[in-house]
């Protein structure tokens, strides 16, 4: 599938989406990057803003198997993954696959699960497949989790390790609709559910052509060294202790593709970098002292690593 196919796709899910999530279209199109980037979605934004909806809009939009867990402090790993159940008829030992076994798993409020809890996705995301009592199953193609989380009310809470922030590609902030999309959300949903009238606008077979078609994009070697050099410059920030790592450089290369796709561009360039830059980077990065007295925010430290690179020219005829 080419470029121009996958931006006509992912604008029929958008839009959509944007029946269900008024006046959002940069955080549903921040969202089918990271479908479309074979990578995983962190929504994390105050109550009541529709984080939950938007998981469940995207998942909906797509014609998969869909899967949803409230993570609470008394779930445990197997709840997740599955468990090997004695068959007393057979005298033998059966797996059970658990709520991960699907496209698109939401995993609602996940800092209020235990670490042990939440380290059951670390493979599942990873690797895309679940290892119970030494057998490994394959789980769904393509497979996605979008996990939800509230910044705010901590108590009773375990925030994400970084070695769990880091497998989500993308993070998200919904933020508050202006009054316009606000007042235009009490007329349509006022009286009846949105989601119960979603219907999917494409199925799994359309959705792996549009990602293999996102994966083929021709990107060129300035376009992937300048990946490189933003991702580099985030560890040499003075208000930084832990920089964007690896993986953060290849998903941040994966989210570009993504983004220039959506507009239906068959190339990436660097502003298609610069576009996806924070909510791909600005979660993995740890503060420092320095960065914590001067009340910076990881996403201004993203945007001050991003000036300090050199744009790549393009390349001469």
């Amino acid at each position: 599938m080419d470029a121009a196919a996958v931006a006509d796709a992912a604008g029929r899910i958008a839009a959509a989406m944007a029946r269900i999530i008024v006046g959002k279209p940069d955080t549903i199109r921040l969202a089918l990057v990271a479908m479309l980037a074979e990578g995983h979605l962190l929504v994390e934004d105050v109550p009541g803003v529709g984080k939950t909806t938007l998981a469940k809009a995207l998942a909906r939009a797509v014609d998969g198997a869909v899967s949803r867990v409230q993570f609470t402090p008394d779930l445990l790993p197997g709840d997740i993954t599955g468990s090997s159940v004695y068959n007393r008829q057979t005298s033998e030992f059966e797996f059970r696959p658990g709520p991960v076994f699907a496209n698109v798993v939401i995993a609602d409020e996940i800092n209020r699960a235990s670490p042990k809890t939440q380290s059951a996705l670390l493979e599942c995301m990873a690797e895309h497949q679940v290892t119970v009592d030494g057998g490994t199953y394959p789980l769904g193609d393509p497979f996605m989790v979008v996990a939800t989380q509230n910044p705010v009310e901590m108590d009773g809470t375990y925030p994400l390790p970084e070695a769990q922030q880091d497998r989500f590609t993308v993070r998200v902030s919904v933020g508050y609709p202006d009054p316009a999309a606000e007042l235009a959300m009490l007329e349509e949903h006022g009286s009846t559910d949105p989601l119960e009238r979603l219907r999917p606008v494409t199925d799994l077979r359309t959705l792996r052509s549009m990602i293999a078609g996102v994966r083929g994009l021709h990107t060129a070697a300035e376009v992937r060294r300048y990946c490189v050099e933003v991702v580099g410059a985030t560890r040499r920030l003075p208000e930084v202790r832990l920089g964007a790592s690896p993986r953060a450089t290849l998903h941040l290369l994966r989210a570009a593709r993504a983004w220039a796709a959506t507009a239906g561009r068959g190339y990436v360039v660097p502003d298609d970098v610069q576009a996806v830059a924070v909510p791909v980077l600005a979660h993995r990065l740890v503060l420092g002292p320095e960065g914590v007295a001067a009340r910076r925010t990881p996403a201004d430290l993203v945007r001050a690593a991003v000036a300090r690179v050199a744009v790549p020219s393009p390349p001469r005829s």
